[in-house]
């Protein structure tokens, strides 16, 4: 089953789910704002997503601007930050059973979908 980790009131992440309905594939919605990822579930995420945690931060966030830009953390540390600050999250991302992809642009869904059957 494809997941997409969404945010409602983000654009991309809107598009993102209409991506996902216009191909008739069956997925299930996460409001990932609401329904916390745990460190854990993050860590598998970023497996799927190869990447690395700072990655998929989003910089343009006020919380990073005044908190964070300028500062280093290992990947643990990020870990912990994007968990407790889940609106630091890129979105939308969209996971299947062995491969995830952070949604923009929206195309980069299809990637996800092709490997997902």
């Amino acid at each position: 089953m494809i997941k997409i980790y969404h945010n409602p009131q983000c654009k991309k992440s809107r598009a993102g789910l209409e991506y996902l309905k216009d191909k008739g594939i069956e997925f299930e919605i996460v409001e990932y704002q609401k329904e916390l990822i745990t460190e854990e579930g993050f860590e598998k995420l970023l497996v799927k997503l190869n990447a690395k945690p700072e990655d998929m931060v989003r910089t343009q966030e006020e919380y990073f601007k005044k908190r964070l830009k300028g500062k280093q953390f290992n990947d643990h540390e990020w870990i912990k930050i994007i968990v407790q600050n889940p609106k630091l999250l890129k979105r939308p991302i969209v996971e299947a059973q062995y491969k995830a992809v952070w949604g923009d642009p929206v195309e980069r869904i299809e990637e996800v979908i092709k490997n997902a059957g």
